[in-house]
């Protein structure tokens, strides 16, 4: 464990990819950037998704504006950061069972175009040819967004984290913080450090670093369980896209074999009673895949916002403390366009797009609050 300087412009604490890339923005910016990552980098949430990228967030224009800046700043990756993420494009396919899920769709359809989405509605036949697993009896329209991707999370994190030290940041592993006074001074097992502006960039951990700080910020924890099946014998042997029924049951080919997840066990649910729900809309969804056996892929941990949108922001009663948590899993998609808007609230400036409906001042008696310290 490395010393600690005695001071740091900006502390930055988490190492994912929304940590990481607030990091590389703040240093390309020339603001002196220390980061701090209790364990190794993106070992957090960043390392348990579905390794997919898009821009189309059904319900959420606000997400999906995030997501088309993101994805922007990620087909120019290579170039500012001199990593190469891969991206492989399979689509991002949106299944309606009913009408009234159709005409939600028309509805918002005009602002999701407006924030750069591209996103079109098609019939159920359509919705086959895009994945043949898609039992057009069963469906009565899609929405459909090619601009989705695989992707390596570890690439991003490890392209920011390498870009942001030729920048001139510091980052520090394997650093847990323990504490964090009035003043802005952060304690760690390696020191401690005095920083003008504390960013919250913790993940799974968030509420809990907040709350160091007299902050209280609410993003909850919860375990989630990617799953992987068979594809039927005599299945496509095309890629399918990543496809999102109404059920929250959502698919993805992710090698030889089909990834899937389905949100979480509910409050009185059994982890085996959950996956044999999951096996059974799998089955209902897809009649192809009836029968088939999961097989856990992997399981981790996400931080969640009441809402589903991230909590991006500063404390007015901390002016040095600015969080950015509450990802709610999709994190990847947004993680350069939340590096922007920190970097930009850290120079004072005028961020580019309007951020108050990433406060936490949107949720009713939710405005961040201090705590007696």
């Amino acid at each position: 464990m490395t010393q600690l300087p005695e001071h740091a412009e900006t502390l930055v604490i988490g190492g994912g990819v929304i940590g990481t890339s607030i990091a590389y923005h703040l240093a390309e910016a020339g603001v002196g950037t220390i980061l701090l990552e209790r364990g190794a980098l993106g070992s957090g949430a960043s390392g348990n998704t579905a390794g997919v990228v898009r821009t189309f967030f059904p319900g959420s224009p606000l997400t999906s504006r995030l997501a088309a800046r993101s994805m922007d700043a990620y087909h120019s990756f290579h170039e500012r950061t001199g990593t190469d993420l891969g991206l492989e494009r399979f689509g991002f396919l949106v299944l309606f069972t009913d009408e009234e899920q159709v005409e939600a769709f028309r509805q918002e359809q005009a602002a999701h175009q407006a924030a750069g989405v591209d996103v079109e509605l098609v019939t159920p036949s359509e919705a086959a040819r895009f994945n043949p697993l898609v039992d057009e009896q069963l469906i009565v329209a899609a929405a459909w967004a090619p601009e989705a991707y695989s992707i390596d999370p570890g690439a991003i994190v490890r392209g920011y984290a390498e870009a942001a030290e030729r920048a001139g940041a510091v980052l520090h592993t394997e650093t847990p913080v323990t504490g964090i006074d009035p003043d802005g001074r952060v304690h760690t097992p390696a020191g401690s450090i005095r920083a003008d502006t504390v960013i919250c960039a913790a993940g799974p951990w968030a509420d809990t670093v907040a709350a160091m700080a007299g902050v209280d910020l609410p993003v909850i924890t919860y375990p989630v369980d990617m799953l992987l099946a068979d594809p039927p014998a005599d299945g496509p042997r095309t890629a399918l896209p990543m496809t999102l029924h109404p059920s929250s049951l959502r698919i993805r080919t992710l090698g030889d074999r089909i990834l899937v997840g389905m949100g979480r066990p509910g409050p009185d649910e059994s982890r085996e009673d959950w996956r044999r729900r999951v096996a059974g809309g799998l089955g209902t969804t897809y009649p192809a895949l009836a029968g088939q056996e999961l097989d856990l892929g992997w399981t981790g941990h996400l931080d969640v916002s009441p809402d589903g949108l991230p909590f991006i922001g500063r404390v007015p009663s901390r002016p040095g403390f600015i969080y950015a948590a509450g990802f709610s899993g999709q994190g990847l998609c947004q993680a350069p366009a939340a590096g922007e808007i920190v970097r930009d609230l850290v120079l004072g400036k005028r961020p580019w797009t309007d951020t108050a409906g990433l406060t936490t001042d949107r949720l009713s008696g939710g405005t961040p609050t201090t705590t007696a310290a």
